[in-house]
C-alpha cells in the first residue's frame, strides 16, 4: 500500500552524460552570470584552472582551498575571495570539501551554485551544509545552500582511484539506507534509492578491477547522484550524526569515515525499521542489509577498522559522549550504551 505523500520537486537543475563540463559555461550563462569564481581543493587546482580557462571572459577567478569538513575559517579567505573579484556566481569542481565550500559561500552571499562532482560522495543535491569550527561540525538545512545546477561528467569519474570510488560509494549508499526508513521519506525517493543500491552493487565490483570501465562509471555516477537526491529530501539519523561527530571532532576523514560506519550503523536500526531495509539486503545478500553491507565493503578492498583512520580507542568514550549529548532523531533510541557499543565494534572492524 502506498502512503500519503508530499513530494515538492527537484529544485536543482541536473546534466548528466558523457563530456558534459563542456556545457558548464553555458550553464552560467544560463544562470544570467558573467564572473564565476571556480573553487577546488588544492588537489584538483589544475583542473580548476583547465575550467576557467574554458569559462573565459565568466571565469572571475580561481579559489583552491577547499578543504574537508568546511572549515568555518576557510570559508571567512574563499568569501574575501569572492568578494575581491567581483564574482556573481560560484562553479564547484570536485568532491564533497568543494560543493560543501561552494555551498557555505553561497549561503553567506546569496551566489548561485554550479556543482561539477567528481566523487559519488552525494551532497550535491540537497540543501545541507555541515561546517567545522572549535572542534565541532555542525549542520545545518536552509534552501539558500541548495545549488541550482549539477553537472555530472562521467569522464571526470574515469581517473577517480579505486579507493576513493569504493568509499565514496559507501558514503552514497549512507544517505539511501537512512533514507529507507526516514519518517519523510515518500515513494521517489524509495524508488531512486532501490535502483541505486542495484546499480552500486552491479558497479563496484566492476570497478575495483577495471576503474575506466565507462558503463560501470555511468552506472556508479547515476547511482550516487539518486542517493544525494533522497539526502536532499529526507531526515538524516543515527549514521550521518556519528559521521559528523567524527569527521569533526577527531579529524577523521570524510568519506572513508561513512564507509566504515555504515554496516554498524545499519545493525543498530535495521531491527527496530520493520523491514524498511529489505532492498539493501536484496542487493548485497548474507541475510541481513548489515551484514550485506560489511561482506561488500570487503569484497571492494574498502576500509573496516576506525583503528586504520587515525581513531585511538581512548576516543571511544568521548565520541559517544559527543554524539549523544544532542542526537538525531533516530528510529531506534540512543543510548550511551548502545552508541558506545557501535563505536567499539567499528573501531575493530568485526561483521556486525
Amino acid at each position: 500500500m502506498t502512503r500519503p505523500f508530499t513530494f515538492p520537486g527537484l529544485a536543482t537543475r541536473v546534466v548528466f552524460g558523457h563530456g558534459t563540463l563542456a556545457q558548464v559555461p553555458e550553464e552560467v550563462a544560463r544562470l544570467g552570470h558573467s564572473r564565476a569564481l571556480v573553487l577546488s581543493t588544492p588537489q584538483q587546482e589544475a583542473q580548476a584552472q583547465a575550467l576557467a580557462a574554458a569559462l573565459g571572459a565568466r571565469a572571475a577567478g580561481v579559489f583552491a582551498g577547499a578543504t574537508m569538513h568546511t572549515p568555518v575559517e576557510v570559508t571567512d579567505t574563499a568569501v574575501a575571495a569572492y568578494a575581491a573579484m567581483r564574482a556573481d556566481c560560484v562553479v564547484s569542481l570536485g568532491g564533497g570539501s568543494t560543493t560543501g565550500l561552494g555551498k557555505a559561500i553561497a549561503t553567506r552571499t546569496g551566489a548561485d551554485q554550479v556543482v561539477v562532482p567528481t566523487t559519488y560522495a552525494g551532497s550535491e543535491m540537497t540543501d545541507i551544509l555541515g561546517e567545522t569550527a572549535g572542534g565541532e561540525k555542525t549542520t545545518r538545512r536552509d534552501a539558500s545552500i541548495r545549488p541550482e545546477v549539477v553537472v555530472y561528467d562521467v569522464d571526470l569519474t574515469l581517473t577517480l582511484p579505486v579507493g576513493l570510488t569504493v568509499t565514496s560509494a559507501l558514503n552514497a549508499i549512507a544517505h539511501a539506507m537512512e533514507g529507507f526508513y526516514a519518517p519523510d521519506r515518500h515513494p521517489i525517493t524509495e524508488a531512486l534509492s532501490r535502483d541505486a543500491m542495484t546499480a552500486f552493487a552491479r558497479a563496484l565490483p566492476v570497478l575495483v578491477k577495471n576503474p575506466t570501465d565507462a558503463a560501470a562509471r555511468a552506472d556508479a555516477l547515476y547511482a550516487a547522484w539518486g542517493c544525494s537526491t533522497t539526502l536532499g529530501h529526507v531526515t538524516m539519523a543515527l549514521h550521518h550524526k556519528l559521521a559528523h561527530v567524527l569527521g569533526g571532532s577527531f579529524g577523521l576523514p570524510h568519506a572513508e569515515t561513512h564507509a566504515v560506519l555504515l554496516p554498524h550503523t545499519t545493525a543498530y536500526n535495521e531491527g527496530a525499521v520493520d523491514g524498511l531495509l529489505t532492498p539493501i539486503r536484496d542487493s548485497f545478500g548474507h541475510g541481513t542489509a548489515a551484514k550485506g553491507l560489511w561482506h561488500f565493503a570487503k569484497a571492494c578492498a574498502a576500509p573496516l577498522r576506525l583503528a586504520d583512520l587515525g581513531l585511538t580507542e581512548a576516543d571511544l568514550d568521548r565520541a559517544t559522549d559527543i554524539a549523544t549529548r544532542n542526537p538525531y532523531a533516530n528510529p531506534r533510541p540512543v543510548t550511551r550504551d548502545g552508541i558506545r557499543h557501535l563505536l567499539q565494534n567499528a573501531y575493530d572492524g568485526e561483521c556486525p
